[in-house]
């Protein structure tokens, strides 16, 4: 089964992708480990804050068909990489989440400057409650993933 592996903080917003990836009911739970969906892979936000469990992303990646960084431009610190993108031999995209919250616009512009320095190859701005930009992003994952499976 195709799969895309989500990346980022701690309540970026990745479970919450994972579960509309699915057509899920979307409710907040803490992801405490590496968790399979249909068609996505997510992992705990840990995982990106604390440089010492890179080597887990990198091997838990092996296992989806794109990568997906995520950015929440309402958090302090997103603890993006530079270069993360020469970790892996798959397309990573970037995805800035929870745009609805924003207060001014230089928060997107700051994570968006974050996704790039990590080398994504797209970036895309969503909402997921108001399905602000989730159909274009489901639309271009849908070139790596079989979402009708």
């Amino acid at each position: 089964m195709s799969r895309v592996i989500f990346m980022g903080r701690t309540g970026c917003g990745k479970t919450t992708l994972c579960q509309k990836l699915d057509e899920l009911e979307l409710k907040y739970k803490k992801t405490q480990s590496v968790e399979l969906y249909n068609h996505a892979i997510d992992t705990p936000g840990e995982y990106l804050e604390n440089r010492n469990y890179y080597s887990a992303l990198i091997m838990t990646a092996v296992d989806a068909e794109i990568i997906a960084l995520i950015g929440d431009p309402t958090a302090e610190d997103n603890f993006i990489p530079p270069a993360f993108a020469c970790s892996f031999a798959k397309e990573l995209i970037g995805i800035i989440t929870k745009i609805n919250l924003v207060e001014d616009e230089s928060q997107i512009q700051k994570v968006e400057e974050s996704l790039k320095a990590a080398g994504v190859s797209k970036i895309f701005k969503v909402d997921t409650v108001d399905d602000i930009g989730i159909e274009e992003l489901f639309t271009y994952l849908e070139k790596f993933l079989s979402l009708k499976e």
